[in-house]
């Protein structure tokens, strides 16, 4: 299989695989076992990524396969204005290095990376490049993985409308780091203000089951079990007409993973949770008790 060793930005590989990283890797500690993880829409270059919060969960789990579900580099910011600063390197150099340690890493582009689907089928840096892909769970179940935007009646038949939502959706994102920048000074855990905004929007309610529903369908006539997917930064486990549909979520609101565990059972990681309940101190007997 052929590999690449640039990407379209310019960025060599090796400038990833031989660098140091700014925040460096734990070199103790127990890693969480998955069997598989699914992560999307990180949105690398721009400012709503929550980079700090990834590479903590990168740096606490451990698979056998990691899918990167799409729109993990944003192509549609960097056109317009350059950003991307050390943390997004780091997300980077911890990928490319699980390929390196036998990690199987395969990469399906979604619409603000669609850049690298001219590499489908390409290896980079030891992480396959798909369009889609069908993986077999632990309990031999059949997923098909797929971004998602290919069900997007917006991105298909609007596209100069899907910019627009873009950049009234990057607004929202600089809002809510000002929000939790907030919120940390005053010791309070991250929450995420555009995933509080959809669930109050009907519309966005209406077009989130209308997705899923849309995507369920077209997995089904392909003969799987189930399908897992990103784009609409909303988590999500459920039986649509007797299909498994999982959404992996986000990493700029939600900050989730699916993962499948060693058995086959799927779980969805809502890592701010996470991270809140490692730094509140345990309750004591004795406290419980008084």
């Amino acid at each position: 299989m052929n590999a690449i060793t640039r990407l379209p930005f310019g960025a060599d590989v090796e400038d990833f695989t031989t660098a140091e990283p700014h925040h460096p890797e734990p070199v103790s500690g127990e890693r969480r076992k998955y069997r598989t993880i699914w992560i999307s829409d990180i949105h690398l270059g721009t400012r709503g990524c929550n980079a700090r919060m990834l590479i903590d969960f990168l740096d606490n789990v451990d698979s056998e396969t990691m899918y990167l579900v799409g729109d993990i580099i944003d192509g549609w910011r960097l056109k317009k204005r350059f950003y991307w600063p050390a943390s997004h390197n780091d997300i980077v150099w911890r990928i490319l290095k699980r390929a390196k340690r036998g990690t199987r890493i395969v990469y399906i582009p979604g619409n603000h990376d669609e850049m690298f689907r001219q590499f489908t089928g390409l290896n980079f840096g030891g992480v396959e490049i798909r369009r889609k892909a069908i993986h077999e769970t632990a309990d031999g179940r059949k997923l098909l993985v797929l971004h998602g935007d290919e069900f997007d009646t917006i991105m298909l038949a609007h596209r100069w409308l899907a910019f627009v939502g873009d950049a009234a959706y990057e607004l929202l994102m600089r809002l809510n780091v000002v929000v939790n920048a907030v919120r940390s000074r005053f010791g309070m855990s991250y929450w995420s203000l555009s995933k509080m905004a959809k669930h109050k929007v009907k519309n966005a309610v209406e077009f989130i089951s209308k997705f899923e529903e849309v995507v369920a369908h077209e997995a089904a006539t392909r003969g799987v079990d189930g399908v897992v997917c990103g784009h609409i930064h909303t988590a999500e486990m459920r039986q649509i007409a007797g299909l498994d549909y999982y959404n992996d979520g986000d990493w700029v609101e939600g900050c989730t993973a699916l993962v499948e565990h060693l058995d086959g059972r799927m779980e969805i990681v809502h890592w701010a949770d996470e991270i809140a309940a490692r730094d509140t101190p345990a309750v004591s007997s004795k406290q419980m008790a008084a």
